[in-house]
């Protein structure tokens, strides 16, 4: 007779659990798992990461703190509306969206929030490591995938370092898929390093950013010089009007700028500049504007342009970190994880910048999860 078994439950823990990247991350999961769409996108569903020892996606459960209370439900129809999501999905899947959106817990500082900041990051730990009580979890991931905030500076912790701090107390590896400062903070510091966690970040590598990752070393390894690259972004949604702010957009900038100093060696004239278009909802158009010399300075030009959905690039990147991360915690990996360079565009640690390195170095990070034990190994 044959023994079943399920796998140990995974948690991945969502800051901004109600946003549109979470809504997706939430019902790609149900989709995918059910047999409904096919992992497209998703990199750990490659071949690549066979018989690595990743948790299923049939074993994650989700949960998250967000500010705002538009049910998982109800933002999931709006998705759909918009082209986002696959027509009927929600409807498909309204039992996996409505068991989320009850594991969210309110976020904050919020308005008018009185509470220390140790009282914030207490009780965001306590919301973590109830939920992870609650549905006896093998651990959970938190990942942060709010809206990005203003560039800030002095001893005061921004709410993505609230939450990041939270992750640490409660035990959590964690991830940061957008420029917020997170971890970075410099009073978190030792608190990471002391930890015995993983994490990984910062900011998600989707659009813009992965074609220059793409392009710079093109041209670098066959010696034309690069004049000038200026891009522009036009996006709408919540992201969009995040980044009207200047101090966000400069956040988001810094990334897309390093990807080009690192790869070409230098940093070339232009400026990244990002539109907030409200028309544009969840999608966005990045153009970029490459001037280069060639044989005998003859100057040539490359244009690109990028059209996508934020949320349908990302989810399937969130869901593969949740999963590697969560794989990395199970084998006793701490500190920054290095090796997940290829997601970012300003990983944390020392990773190169450039896309085919950093596949590179993702291929042996495979290689590696598949020499270290698991809690599979005892079944």
């Amino acid at each position: 007779m044959t023994e079943f078994r399920s796998d140990p439950r995974v948690g991945v823990w969502l800051i901004g659990g109600r946003g549109s990247v979470a809504t997706t991350v939430v019902a790609g999961c149900a989709a995918v798992t059910a047999g409904l769409n096919a992992p497209t996108g998703m990199v750990s569903e490659t071949p690549l990461f066979a018989d690595t020892g990743l948790p299923a996606l049939s074993s994650l459960v989700f949960g998250g703190h967000d500010t705002v209370d538009c049910p998982l439900p109800k933002r999931a129809e709006a998705l759909a509306a918009g082209g986002v999501l696959p027509h009927g999905l929600p409807s498909a899947i309204s039992s996996d969206l409505t068991a989320a959106d009850r594991e969210m817990r309110p976020g904050g500082p919020s308005a008018g929030d009185t509470r220390e900041q140790n009282d914030l990051i207490e009780t965001f730990a306590r919301d973590m490591a109830d939920f992870i009580r609650r549905h006896d979890l093998a651990r959970a991931v938190v990942v942060n995938v709010a809206s990005t905030e203003p560039a800030t500076t002095g001893p005061a912790l921004p709410p993505s370092s609230l939450y990041a701090a939270a992750a640490l107390r409660a035990g959590c590896p964690y991830v940061n898929f957008t420029p917020s400062t997170g971890l970075h903070h410099p009073s978190l510091a030792s608190l990471a390093s002391d930890s015995g966690l993983p994490y990984a970040g910062r900011d998600g590598k989707t659009g813009q950013t992965l074609l220059r990752s793409v392009l710079g070393p093109m041209f670098a390894q066959r010696a034309l010089t690069v004049r000038a690259w200026s891009g522009t972004n036009l996006l709408g949604g919540g992201d969009g009007a995040a980044l009207a702010d200047p101090a966000a957009a400069a956040a988001k900038n810094a990334g897309k700028e390093r990807v080009l100093t690192d790869t070409l060696g230098a940093t070339p004239e232009g400026e990244t500049h990002i539109d907030d278009v409200p028309a544009l909802g969840d999608w966005k158009t990045a153009w970029d504007h490459i001037t280069f010399d060639g044989f005998l300075g003859t100057r040539m030009t490359l244009q690109t342009t990028w059209q996508g959905c934020d949320s349908s690039l990302a989810a399937p990147l969130v869901l593969d970190l949740a999963r590697l991360t969560s794989r990395a915690h199970e084998a006793g990996l701490t500190g920054p994880l290095t090796d997940l360079g290829f997601y970012f565009k300003d990983p944390v640690g020392d990773a190169p910048s450039a896309l085919g390195e950093q596949y590179a170095a993702l291929t042996r990070f495979a290689e590696r999860l598949r020499q270290l034990p698991g809690e599979g190994d005892a079944r």
